[in-house]
Parts: C-alpha cells; structure tokens; sequence
C-alpha cells in the first residue's frame, strides 16, 4: 500500500475512459433541453417563415468545419488505440462533412438560382436524405465494433495509409451519390412537389421512417454497450438526430418553415456539441496527463536525491564511529590474547566500541531528522481545499479505474499551519494507495470516502481517507511505515514513510485502521494552531 501506481498500462483515452458523473448530468441536461425546445418548437411546424438565401451556405459551412473537425479528432485517436470502431467513426463523421457541402452547393438560391451542377427540384432532397442515413450506420457500426476483441487491432499498414484510403473511399462515396441525385434525379421517387418547397408527405415518411429506425437503433446499442465518454456523447448525439429527423420529415410542411429551421438547429446543436465536448475533453485529457508525468517524474527525481543524500549522509558520517568500533575491537583483541592479557586495557577498548555505536545511532537518529523541515514556507490552510486539489489533481485515475468518491467536508473546519505542497503529497500520496488498494474490488464496490472534522476534546482537526479495497492484512500492519518495506513489486516502500515524516514535522499523526466491511481507513490528524 506504499507505493505509487503503475499506470503506464492505462488508456487514457475518450475510447476507453469511463465518464464522470458530472459529465453523465450535463449529457441528460443538454438532451433535456433539446427536448423542450423540440417540444415547443413542434407545434408551429408547418408556419411558413422568411426564405433567407444565405442560410443554408451558411449553416452548412459551419456544420461542415464542425464534422471535419470532429473526424480529425477521432483518427488521432485511431492512430493510437487502432481500433475499427474509431476509424468507422471518424469515416462516419467526414462524410456528414463532405455530403453537407455537396447539398449546399446544389441547393437552390445558395450559389445559383435553381443549384450548381444542373441540379434538378429532387436533388438536394434526396442528398439530404443520403446525409442524414450516413452517421447513423456509422455509430452504429462503432457501438457493434467497439467491444469485439478480434476488431480492436487494425493491420499492420500504417496508419496514414488506412485513413488516406478511408478518405478516398468517403470522397468517391459522395461524389457517386451526389452524380446519382443530379443525374438520376428522374428515376428517384418524388420528395418535393413541383414547387420545389413543399414536401410530398407519402414518399418522405416512408424514408423518415428508415432515417428514425437506424437513428434509434444507433442510440439503443450504444445504451446497451455504453462504456466510455465518447460512447456517451456520441447517445446524445443520436438522440438529437432522432429529434432533427422527426421535425423535419414528419413535423415541417416544407421548405422555410418552422420544423425546417429548427431541424437545421438540432443537427447543428449536436454538431457543436459533440465537438467542444471532444476538445474540451481531450485538453483536459492531456492536461491532467502531463501533470501525471510532472508528479511522477517529481517523485522519481525525489526519490533519487532522497537516496543520493542519504547514501552521502550514511557514508560521511557513520564512517568515523565504525572506524573507531573496528579500531578499538582490535585493540581489544590484542589485549586478550597476549601472554599476559591486560584486562584493565580490554575493558576500556571494549568501552569505547560501545560509545562508539551509541555515536553510529545517533547519526542514523539524526539523518532521519534532517528531513524534517522547519515551519519555513507554512502558511495557514484550508484542508478541505487541498483535499479537492489533490482529488481534481487524481481525477484521471480515479475516473480510469471506475471509483467513485464520497466527499463529507466539515464547512466551519479551522485553518492550519502547514506546507502546501507537502500536505498535497501526503494526500494525493494516501489517494493513489487507496485507488490501488481497490483494483481486485469489484467495479461498483469502489468507493473513496474522504471526509474532515474537528475532534474538539484536542483541538485538532482530522482527516480521513477511507477505501474499500482488500485492506492491510495482519502481518503488515505495524510495518506499513518502515522504511522500504512494501508489498507491491513495483513499490519502493518510502511513501508512507515519507508521509508519516511530513506529517509527524507539522506536529500530527498519521494512523491506520481496519474499514468495515472491507478496506482500510488512513486518518491524518493536525493540530489547530501553528506547529512548534
């Protein structure tokens, strides 16, 4: 329980890292109002509204950037993990982009009176209805994917080449459908009446009800196999395409009405809202990664110098106590086999090799201590905030191994007198082996309980970190703070040593005991005012 984790097996990816709880209520928030709006938008469907021409390039080019965007953000997370699932994804996402174009450009009145590329009144119907079929089957292709071991490694071409190849494909894809609109325009069912802006309602609802069935389909697998932040974003996402293809197949009368409009806001909501999200995660992401690498790289670099100096200090300054051990060892021996010992000499040797090791121990003694800092650098504290730094701090690892965190603060706890960075060592330190201590328990089980109070009979305030992991077994308890002991093969066994210093210099007490049922709880008490 001493030691820090080992995380360099982790994924810390949107593909593999499980969502928060803060992330799951925003995802229901936003599907939620989305719904109001659907709801107060539908009953105004069919009000014709003002034809503006720049609409559509307009709306399209923004959709178009947010896609491609999106697509990118996905392949680079294909070139890590290399799994299908993304790359189906990703594919899914650059289509929407690249179709979305092709319909702007056709569309009437948005770079030419009756579209570009002679297109014909059912053209930009029916590529609409090709755009709106694409990211559907792509999701739900990733939610059949994504879970299938046998798929979760690409070949062994690079991956540059497989994207460049998938890009090409999506290109003659959306070059082909857009020829087969404009040219097969004749052979395709009607869509629109003859005025090019109402809809012809029989034909449009049987390929409404294709666009909802895949769009429901996307969002039931990925309910069912939900596992990861992307796949919770991506049921948002197709949530809202089940919103925007109601309104604008089944709801809106025509063309620069009501229910078309607002069917252009939902696909462009969840657009800008799958985007910021894959940002904003993703910076958060790699932030709270390089802060793991600088913590680490602290502590190895602490841990280097911790043994530097204290090799240094052992070897400088015991030498001379057991020079003088070895030297009055043999003068003691010389005395006691010559032909006539002198005992009165012998005594007096042997008197000085044992004041000689009481020297040794007081080096040893006071090489402990030289790592027991002055009140230099304290300031007065707030506890409970540095609890939560050190958690926002761990936030990656505790999300990565699936632990939820109980957090019960005392709200009038006094400050203390202490070194910041020193306290968010031993906290995120006592984290870390709690979040470790939990790795064979099951994934519902894991609970961090962090909770501060004020034991009033002492004046001091306590704070206890309590997980439900395997525990300390019997035979190690009251060795958990020797020095370099552990029971991990990857741990040095000074972390808790370390801790119980820091701990113990700013006139506390750090203690372990059992948790019921299961687990270990790790009380730090600090007393109220300044350490002497």
């Amino acid at each position: 329980m001493t030691g820090m984790m080992d995380t360099s097996h982790q994924q810390f990816l949107l593909a593999t890292l499980p969502p928060s709880r803060g992330q799951i209520r925003l995802a229901l928030g936003i599907a939620a109002a989305l719904l109001v709006v659907f709801f107060i938008a539908a009953p105004f469907a069919t009000i014709q509204l003002q034809r503006v021409d720049g609409f559509v390039p307009a709306y399209q080019s923004i959709y178009a950037v947010n896609d491609l965007i999106t697509a990118a953000l996905i392949f680079a997370q294909f070139t890590i993990v290399r799994r299908w699932a993304l790359f189906a994804l990703a594919m899914g996402f650059l289509y929407t982009a690249l179709i979305a174009v092709a319909h702007a450009l056709v569309f009437p009145g948005a770079f030419a009176p009756t579209g570009l590329f002679g297109a014909g009144v059912q053209t930009t119907a029916w590529l609409y209805n090709f755009w709106k079929v694409g990211l559907p089957l792509a999701v739900i292709v990733y939610s059949l994917l994504k879970d299938d071991r046998s798929a979760t490694s690409a070949s062994q071409r690079s991956p540059g080449f497989i994207i460049f190849s998938g890009v090409a494909v999506v290109i003659v894809i959306v070059c082909g459908l857009t020829w087969s609109a404009i040219a097969g325009e004749r052979f395709l069912p009607s869509l629109l009446s003859g005025d090019a802006v109402q809809y012809d309602q029989a034909t449009l609802r049987l390929v409404a009800v294709l666009q909802v069935s895949l769009c429901i389909g996307a969002l039931l697998l990925l309910w069912f196999r939900r596992n990861c932040v992307l796949d919770l974003w991506l049921m948002v996402l197709s949530f809202t395409l089940v919103l925007e293809v109601t309104m604008s197949s089944f709801l809106a009368g025509g063309r620069f009405d009501v229910g078309w409009y607002s069917s252009r806001v939902f696909a462009l909501a969840a657009s800008i809202v799958v985007l910021i999200v894959l940002l904003s995660e993703t910076t958060t992401l790699y932030a709270n990664l390089a802060r793991s690498v600088l913590r680490q790289r602290g502590a190895r670099e602490a841990r280097h110098v911790t043994m530097d100096a204290m090799s240094a200090s052992i070897a400088h300054e015991i030498n001379q106590p057991l020079g003088a051990i070895a030297l009055n060892g043999e003068t003691a021996l010389l005395c006691l086999t010559g032909t006539t010992p002198d005992l009165d000499e012998a005594r007096a040797a042997l008197h000085c090799v044992v004041d000689a090791s009481h020297r040794a121990s007081a080096v040893i003694s006071g090489i402990r201590s030289m790592y027991r800092k002055d009140s230099h650098g304290r300031a007065w504290l707030d506890v409970n905030g540095l609890v939560r730094e050190a958690l926002t701090t761990t936030e990656i690892e505790l999300r990565t191994h699936l632990v939820s965190v109980s957090m019960e603060p005392h709200n009038e706890l006094p400050q203390v007198f202490a070194d910041r960075g020193q306290l968010q060592q031993v906290f995120q330190n006592l984290i870390m082996n709690a979040i470790e201590a939990m790795h064979a328990t099951p994934e519902r089980s894991r609970v961090l309980r962090m909770r501060s109070d004020i034991i009033q009979d002492s004046n001091q305030i306590v704070v206890s970190i309590a997980d439900s992991g395997t525990g300390i077994g019997e035979k190690d308890k009251n060795r958990i703070y020797e020095p370099f002991f552990t029971t991990k093969s990857t741990g040095t066994g000074i972390g808790l040593t370390i801790c119980r210093s820091i701990i113990e210099s700013h006139g506390g007490v750090l203690q372990a005991s059992a948790n019921r049922p299961s687990g270990t709880i790790f009380e730090v008490v600090l007393p109220i005012e300044a350490a002497g």
